[in-house]
């Protein structure tokens, strides 16, 4: 099977939880796959939430028809954390506030340099128009991270031929699904994690849209370098790095 990888960067980015709070709006921690279907929706031209405007359409364009595409991500920001702070600004457009003056203070959460390695699984046509778009560094709408704020980088982008499942590994470099793996005894890896200092980063991440409120659905994902003995579906080894699509 061929893949598409590319590196995934910008200076920050903004992924918006849906449940906020009076002040602030937050971010989820790593982009999920519905963040990334958008970006790819933006590359290749296709329309968003806004231009759903018959009653037939179940998803916006770019969802209906990316959703099939079979992505996996690799966070690379140091122990799979990546820094987050608070940004303050005005919103003074004339529609943004019925407050005096027509200013919003607006305060969101924002990710800071966040990197990640890219994988889409080249198994249909759309996978392949994208990567046709992606390689050639051509793009409809300009890609951004969350939000017109942040505009990504996608760099290196490579297409790696013949990738298979394997069983030879040790651990999953990329995000993975928290309920469909077994964790082996550190102990019995004592010379692979010799000087290696173990991490684990967990949250609900959004993989898809519920077709009757636009909602997201979430799923428990993992990131870390702990020892697997066991996942429920199929991995791939790219180079010396093993991930999970989904």
């Amino acid at each position: 099977m061929d893949v598409l990888k590319f590196s995934l960067k910008g200076r920050t980015a903004f992924f918006k939880k849906p449940e906020i709070n009076t002040y602030v709006s937050f971010t989820y921690g790593n982009i999920h796959k519905v963040a990334l279907l958008g970006m790819f929706g933006a590359i290749m031209g296709y329309k968003g939430y806004t231009f759903m405007g018959s009653k037939k359409d179940i998803y916006p364009e770019f969802y209906d028809k990316l959703n099939e595409l079979r992505c996996a991500i690799i966070p690379k920001n140091k122990n799979g954390f990546i820094n987050k702070k608070i940004q303050q600004f005005n919103n003074s457009v004339g529609y943004a506030s019925e407050e005096q003056g027509g200013n919003l203070i607006v305060k969101e959460q924002w990710l800071e340099n966040p990197w990640w390695d890219i994988f889409v699984l080249l198994d249909c046509d759309e996978a392949n128009k994208l990567s046709e778009y992606i390689l050639t560094r051509k793009c409809t709408y300009i890609p951004y991270l969350g939000k017109n704020d942040h505009p990504a980088d996608i760099l290196d982008a490579k297409l790696i031929k013949g990738c298979e499942a394997t069983e030879d590994f040790i651990k999953l470099d990329s995000l993975f699904f928290k309920d469909k793996v077994a964790y082996g005894d550190i102990d019995n890896f004592e010379e692979e994690y010799f000087g290696v200092r173990e991490f684990k980063y967990e949250e609900h991440l959004p993989v898809s849209l519920n077709k009757d409120t636009h909602m997201y659905e979430q799923s428990a994902f993992v990131h870390s370098n702990l020892p697997v003995v066991k996942y429920e579906g199929d991995i791939y080894k790219i180079g010396e790095e093993t991930i999970v699509f989904f």
